[in-house]
């Protein structure tokens, strides 16, 4: 276990540094830059502006001490936002995104599972259709239509939920049951296949020769074996509600992470991309590093390498 976390350790430091150097040349490979607009500064203005961020040095300097100040977890300041750090911008929307997140795979984990177990019992039958059907609509409709089509329904409609903005509970539902609403479909279909393949292994029959009950074959046996196929998707899903609650987020108005990424690309605020750039990536690295180690604690045979 301590080998593999250290591997793991050593791939998430060269892969921060191989994201970090994309990011770094591909933002400034761009025409235009963040002091770029309809009204032109200064001279003496923009080469303090310049001078302030080192944009005045040469590419390979800015790379070095920019790469420097991250080693330190100084992410600098937003060309855009001010006296703003982006460590500030960071800590303020970090929060309102991971509660959205979290939230939002509640309900794809929740939902998922349970359709997809109530499919498999039933197979063949009217209600593994119908939720079937369902799951299949879900994958095909991405989340922002998935939120325009709720927001018709509950809140126009039937005025459930407010249309946006952030601060209470009955606010923040809505916006998940969006986001999470495609992978509750996926999850549903994998864990109706996975299902079906645990109940026909010679364990379930041998239980259910034993007389156990059929809630306790499904739930105690079944189940278990059953969540490795679903435990293997929950890294792209996170991945994959991570990047699509940018969207969410500005439907919504949510003042989260997601709606600072799109601010900082359209205004080619440097410094806020790239810190945003690097969160993500910590955040999808550790993911699928937490998805590994659940491996071995469901399946004892499965082993670290």
């Amino acid at each position: 276990m301590i080998a593999f976390c250290l591997r793991r350790a050593l791939w998430m430091v060269l892969t921060l540094w191989i994201v970090f150097t994309a990011t770094f040349f591909l933002m400034r490979a761009v025409p235009g830059g963040p002091f770029d607009g309809e009204r032109a500064l200064e001279p003496e203005i923009e080469m303090n502006m310049l001078r302030r961020y080192n944009l005045d040095k040469p590419l390979h300097v800015q790379y070095g001490l920019e790469l420097w100040n991250y080693c330190r977890g100084d992410f600098g300041h937003s060309f855009k936002l001010g006296d703003y750090t982006v460590n500030q911008v960071i800590a303020e929307g970090l929060p309102i995104s991971i509660a959205l997140g979290l939230l939002a795979l509640g309900f794809a984990v929740s939902l998922g599972l349970l359709a997809g177990i109530t499919s498999a019992v039933c197979r063949g039958g009217w209600a593994d259709v119908a939720l079937m059907l369902v799951a299949t609509i879900g994958i095909a409709l991405p989340s922002f239509v998935v939120a325009g089509i709720c927001i018709i329904f509950f809140v126009f409609l039937i005025p459930l939920f407010p249309a946006a903005g952030w601060g209470e509970l009955n606010q923040l539902v809505l916006p998940a049951l969006c986001l999470g609403a495609p992978y509750a479909a996926y999850i549903a279909r994998i864990s109706r296949t996975s299902m079906l393949d645990v109940l026909s292994q010679d364990h379930i029959r041998t239980a259910r020769a034993k007389g156990v009950g059929p809630v306790r074959v499904v739930m105690v046996h079944a189940l278990r074996g059953a969540l490795l196929p679903v435990v293997s998707f929950l890294g792209p899903a996170i991945a994959g509600i991570l990047t699509g609650s940018l969207v969410v987020e500005q439907v919504f108005a949510i003042p989260g992470l997601g709606s600072h990424f799109v601010y900082a690309a359209l205004q080619r605020d440097y410094t806020l991309a790239m810190g945003l750039v690097m969160l993500y990536t910590v955040l999808l690295y550790s993911m699928n590093w937490i998805v590994d180690l659940s491996y071995a604690v469901l399946d004892p045979r499965v082993q670290l390498e």
